[in-house]
């Protein structure tokens, strides 16, 4: 009697260690760090709190994520030189590829791991004006006359950045047809940018607050949001005839992860941005979305701009890094010049 006396408070005191555990578990947060760039803080604000619900109705689990943003090129150093990010959600897939490459923090196929080469939601470069359009600017060509402002972010730390010059070199080999005519091309527009922020987010700043420039080439999104922010102030948005597919990427930092403990959320935070109602909330913020069913519902709400890709023109990122924005390169060169 004496034994089963000890068993069952043995069993009883194991049950309670195990509820207590259980409880313990279920009250403590997880905690995530997403390292984004810039113009991503508003939606993932909201998809923050979104997949917080979804995974503490589904685990018992909170999920704290914290947000930290800049220029994606920056971001990316930041990662690389020890910034602790369970995820990465930057501008480009080459960001990500410097960090799998120079940290190994990732294995090089990242971009296998989920649907569309890891990028949920899609994006383009527009134009923004001021009220009344009084540069006239309705294409790439009207950007680059004499007395225009261009407002642009530098593309060596911003990933936006790289995307509006890819954007506008693209356009001047499609409509000028040579690789001279548009080298000249992106010289004179960058000979008429008075100055380069690191981001995309401080370029928006540049234009709206300090009332720099006449145009603003930007994230179609970026432009969505300074519209809906400044309804008063009569801005624009011109969406040119001809621009680029931006495909913001993704990725599960796998070291960093396995580090925390946090491989599990993590990849499920990524996963869900997939899901419809992660779609919804990119398209909410003027994302382009992935999911047909989500992107038909919004379609209206994006420009109908004829699109190339990175790979069609420049033959991928490896490619266009080493002709336009490692050192020395032509983006080098044309700054160079320009302080000449």
């Amino acid at each position: 009697m004496k034994y089963l006396s000890s068993l069952s408070k043995w069993i009883v005191a194991l049950a309670t260690a195990v509820t207590l555990a259980h409880r313990a578990v279920a009250a403590s947060d997880v905690k995530l760090l997403n390292v984004s760039y810039d113009p991503t803080r508003e939606f993932y604000t909201e998809y923050n709190v979104a997949f917080s619900k979804y995974w503490e109705q589904k685990n018992n689990v909170a999920v704290k994520v914290s947000q930290s943003h800049g220029g994606s090129g920056k971001q990316a150093r930041a990662v690389i030189d020890g910034l602790e990010a369970d995820v990465v959600t930057l501008a480009l897939a080459f960001d990500i590829d410097a960090i799998a490459e120079k940290s190994r923090a990732l294995p090089v196929d990242w971009q296998t791991k989920l649907p569309n080469n890891s990028s949920p939601y899609t994006s383009t470069i527009v134009f923004l004006v001021r009220k009344g359009n009084p540069k006239q600017i309705k294409d790439w060509d009207d950007i680059v006359k004499p007395g225009v402002g261009i407002v642009t972010a530098n593309p060596k730390t911003g990933g936006g950045a790289r995307w509006n010059y890819l954007a506008a070199y693209g356009y001047a080999l499609k409509k000028l047809g040579s690789e001279q005519a548009a080298k000249q091309f992106i010289t004179k527009l960058y000979r008429q940018v008075p100055v380069l922020d690191s981001g995309a987010r401080g370029s928006t700043t540049t234009f709206v607050t300090r009332g720099v420039g006449d145009v603003f080439l930007t994230w179609e999104n970026e432009a969505a949001l300074v519209l809906k922010e400044y309804p008063n102030d009569g801005y624009e948005l011109v969406a040119p005839s001809v621009s680029i597919l931006a495909e913001p990427s993704v990725a599960l930092v796998d070291r960093v992860a396995k580090k925390h403990g946090t491989t599990a959320v993590a990849q499920a935070y990524l996963q869900y941005l997939y899901s419809e109602e992660g779609q919804a909330l990119a398209a909410k913020h003027h994302y382009r979305p992935r999911l047909e069913s989500v992107r038909k519902q919004h379609e209206s709400e994006f420009a109908k701009v004829e699109l190339f890709t990175i790979d069609d023109v420049f033959g991928g990122w490896k490619k266009a890094h080493e002709t336009h924005f490692k050192e020395g390169a032509l983006f080098d060169q044309i700054i160079q010049d320009k302080g000449n």
